[in-house]
């Protein structure tokens, strides 16, 4: 499996994975509308880029400073997605959103909660630092891995922006959430095969 064709699956299967940052759009999407909705977005998208900052830097260091630690590293990242994989699978029951207490936001209001919800979401540091021991090497380059942070930015703004569109609707909040069980256990098999796998694979 190619880095890029690896970022991508996990990428797209993490982001997809109802969580945090999903029932915060929802239910601001839902109460306020859709451009509230979209700005959500959008501050989780920055969210992101910052977990994916410390993470290059992180993970570049443990490159260049020893083998040994980044390949532990590395087996953790693998062992993490392995377990969110089981959870997501086994998961019953729906992703819930408190929808009785609501306060008017501002557009930076907005904005701030969504970054805040994934700045903020120890889930999203684990999901960029597995994905990012499993696919890095220590001949990928600089720009490289700068290509891969912008991807998972711009695939949880792609994401969430459509959650946002379909949740502003009152008549798609109930056809999105049908297929959310379904939908768990493909995800969870799928990232608890990637995780195996990818604790396998050569490091160089």
């Amino acid at each position: 499996m190619t880095e890029v064709l690896a970022v991508a699956v996990i990428t797209v299967l993490a982001v997809i994975a109802p969580g945090a940052d999903f029932a915060m759009v929802v239910r601001n999407s839902y109460l306020h509308g859709r451009r509230t909705g979209l700005l959500g977005a959008l501050g989780v998208a920055a969210g992101v880029l910052v977990h994916v900052t410390y993470t290059m830097l992180g993970v570049g260091l443990l490159i260049a400073s020893s083998a040994f630690l980044f390949t532990v590293v590395k087996l953790v990242g693998a062992a993490y997605l392995v377990y969110i994989g089981v959870r997501t699978f086994r998961t019953r029951s729906e992703v819930t959103v408190d929808l009785e207490h609501s306060t008017e936001l501002s557009p930076l209001a907005a904005l701030r909660t969504g970054f805040l919800t994934n700045v903020l979401n120890p889930k999203t540091t684990l999901f960029v630092v597995s994905t990012f021991a499993q696919v890095v090497r220590p001949g990928t380059p600089v720009l490289q891995q700068v290509g891969y942070g912008l991807f998972m930015s711009l695939a949880h703004l792609l994401w969430f922006g459509v959650v946002a569109v379909f949740f502003s609707h009152d008549r798609m909040r109930t056809l999105m959430l049908r297929g959310q069980r379904i939908l768990n256990k493909v995800i969870g098999s799928v990232l608890a095969g990637l995780g195996v796998s990818l604790a396998f694979a050569p490091s160089h």
